[in-house]
């Protein structure tokens, strides 16, 4: 399809926002993504967990503004949905959700986020063994920062949704997240692998640090441990180097990938790019994969030049972009042109255990970035 007629104008058969609370208005959304990618078997149990997840305080209507700032979304909204791409594998969907409390707070969101996951544990046999290892390390009774737990939920063909927590090192301050996150890598038996991400990632005083710490619910033998680190101000060179850590990293594509994604190569001085790196079961140092995580709507003038972006990595990355345009028809409520940030980020994941592009979408349930009008300077 040529994305500059892409039909952003066409009507969403959610229903209208006065009248829908948060949590109905996200799992229409979730319903019609998959639908779009052919994901409708799993709709039942998807809208199920994502309902749970969400918590109590997301009954509240739409109508009313945003009771609390939720940072997974620029307009507060606290879910954001993805679409997984690989080659000659089918699409599977995912939604980063914070909990909400009814009076919520830190503290609040928090304990809705546990009594969630005691839920999910009885239901879904969650792996809790991990977790409850560094669980007193990234859960302190008065939790700093922007959040305190996330949750991320996963969909694919022919298996049940895969549930991951997503922790934050600025929990106890960021002057103490290195520590944080090197005290939970020992825990984990990965002592080793904090100096390799140090040497790679970690280079830049001041302008590298951790910003994600994350753990599947799962089976050890394909539970992963993820760390993210923020690159402020980084050129691609920098990313490169970060990247390099992992074994089975294509340097050109990545760099081909970041220049297509945002037309640049650095600096990057709005939202910064964002390493990862996958640990899964066996590894001691050296990390199964790496993925980095490009902040495409700071660096485009509205959403229609972010859709082409996107294409043109899919292109770059030899993947069909049908399910990417699907996915993104199942969402988009306007004209591409008449916001930014719907389409938020693309990752690019290197080695295993699945190399591939992941496109990040917003929902949009509360509100609408404008488009830039001035021209762009990085």
């Amino acid at each position: 399809m040529n994305p500059t007629r892409f039909p952003g104008d066409q009507e969403c058969p959610i229903l209208s926002a006065p009248v829908v609370s948060l949590r109905d208005f996200a799992l229409g959304q979730l319903h019609n993504l998959l639908r779009a990618v052919g994901l409708t078997k799993s709709a039942e149990s998807a809208t199920k967990l994502l309902a749970e997840a969400l918590g109590p305080g997301s009954g509240l209507p739409l109508s009313a503004v945003p009771h609390w700032p939720s940072q997974v979304a620029d307009d507060h909204t606290p879910v954001e949905f993805s679409v997984a791409l690989a080659q000659n594998e089918p699409p599977a969907v995912r939604m980063i959700v914070e909990s909400l409390a009814e009076r919520p707070d830190n503290r609040a969101n928090l304990a809705a986020a546990l009594a969630a996951l005691d839920r999910f544990s009885a239901e879904h046999a969650l792996q809790l063994g991990r977790f409850d290892l560094v669980r007193d390390l990234f859960l302190p009774p008065d939790p700093q920062g922007a959040f305190a737990f996330w949750y991320s939920l996963i969909v694919g063909p022919g298996a049940a949704p895969a549930i991951k927590v997503y922790l934050n090192p600025d929990v106890r301050g960021r002057e103490s997240a290195t520590a944080l996150v090197r005290e939970a890598l020992d825990r984990l038996g990965l002592s080793a692998a904090y100096p390799s991400v140090a040497e790679h990632a970690l280079r830049r005083e001041g302008l590298d640090r951790f910003s994600f710490f994350a753990l599947d619910l799962m089976d050890a033998d394909r539970a992963r441990v993820k760390t993210y680190v923020s690159h402020d101000d980084a050129v691609v060179a920098d990313v490169v180097r970060a990247a390099s850590a992992a074994p089975d990293v294509d340097p050109d594509l990545l760099a081909d990938v970041v220049e297509l994604a945002c037309g640049t190569t650095g600096p990057f001085t709005r939202r910064p790019l964002m390493s990862s790196y996958t640990f899964m079961s066996g590894d001691i140092d050296t990390p199964s994969g790496y993925s980095l995580y490009i902040p495409v709507r700071d660096y485009v003038q509205d959403d229609l030049e972010a859709c082409e972006r996107v294409l043109a990595v899919m292109t770059r990355c030899g993947l069909d972009t049908k399910p990417f345009v699907l996915a993104l028809a199942s969402i988009v409520r306007r004209p591409l042109g008449e916001g930014v940030g719907l389409i938020a980020h693309v990752s690019l994941r290197l080695g295993r255990p699945r190399p591939g592009v992941t496109v990040y979408l917003s929902s949009e349930a509360y509100d609408v970035t404008p488009p830039r009008t001035t021209a762009l300077a990085v």
